[in-house]
C-alpha cells in the first residue's frame, strides 16, 4: 500500500486520481478547501495561505510518503474567454493565482521533504506537478497570472529536481493541454482518465527511472 498526498482532490482531476488510488488499495491524503472524495483522509486547507499550508503538512505527519501530487490550480475569473482583460485584473486576483498555483506547491513540497526522502529501507518518493501547456514558451495566451504561475512552476520543478536529487526524491512536471473537466466545453481536449493514467504511469516506474517532464495534447480530429 502506497501513501499518497494529492492537492485539489475535492473535484475534477484530483478527485478522479484519488478514486483511482483508493481503488488500488492506497492510502490517499487529500488537501483541499472543500471535503474530498469519500475514503480519503481529508485535510482542509486554503492553499493561498502559507500558515494553512504549514498546518496541512504537519497534519500529513512524518510517516514515509510515496508520492506528492500537486493538482490544485485556479485561474483569473474571466480567463480563457472574451471577457478577460489584463488591464482590469484585480491585484488580489493576481496574488491569489500565484499563491495557489506557484507558491503553495513550493512550500508544501519543502515542508514534506523529510517523509519523501530516501532512507535505509526505501528509495524515496516522487513529486508530480500538474502544470499546463500555458506554462510553455510562447504559448500565445493572454492570461498573465495563470501563465506566469505555470511557467514558474515548471522552473521550480526543474530546480527541485537538482535540489532534491541527493535525497532520492524524483520530480516530474506534467503539462496537459486543455482537459475535459467541463462537459460544456468544445473542441479537442484531453480526457481526465488519460491524464490520470499518465500520472499513474509515472508512479509505477522503478526508482531507477525519472520522467522529468511530460507534455500531453489531444489528438487532432
Amino acid at each position: 500500500m502506497r501513501r499518497i498526498v494529492i492537492t485539489g482532490a475535492s473535484s475534477g482531476i484530483g478527485a478522479a486520481l484519488a478514486q483511482r488510488f483508493l481503488a488500488s488499495g492506497d492510502e490517499v491524503i487529500a488537501i483541499s478547501r472543500r471535503p474530498a472524495v469519500a475514503g480519503t483522509r481529508w485535510i482542509g486547507a486554503d492553499l493561498a495561505d502559507a500558515d494553512q499550508i504549514a498546518a496541512a503538512a504537519a497534519a500529513v505527519g512524518d510517516a514515509p510518503l510515496d508520492a506528492l501530487i500537486h493538482v490544485a490550480g485556479i485561474w483569473e475569473k474571466e480567463a480563457f474567454g472574451e471577457g478577460y482583460d489584463f488591464a482590469l485584473s484585480p491585484v488580489t486576483e493576481t496574488q491569489t493565482v500565484l499563491a495557489v498555483n506557484l507558491t503553495a506547491p513550493i512550500l508544501l513540497t519543502q515542508a514534506l521533504i523529510a517523509p519523501l526522502s530516501r532512507s535505509a529501507d526505501r528509495p524515496g518518493g516522487r513529486v508530480v506537478f500538474v502544470g499546463s501547456t500555458s506554462g510553455l514558451d510562447n504559448i500565445g495566451l493572454p492570461e498573465v497570472a495563470y501563465n506566469a504561475s505555470k511557467a514558474g512552476l515548471r522552473a521550480a520543478a526543474q530546480a527541485m529536481a537538482v535540489a532534491l536529487a541527493g535525497r532520492g526524491i524524483r520530480i516530474t512536471m506534467i503539462n496537459p493541454d486543455d482537459v475535459a473537466t467541463d462537459p460544456a466545453g468544445s473542441g479537442p481536449r484531453l480526457t481526465v482518465p488519460d491524464l490520470c493514467t499518465a500520472i499513474e504511469m509515472v508512479l509505477a516506474l522503478s526508482p531507477e527511472t525519472v520522467v522529468s517532464e511530460m507534455t500531453l495534447f489531444p489528438a487532432p480530429v
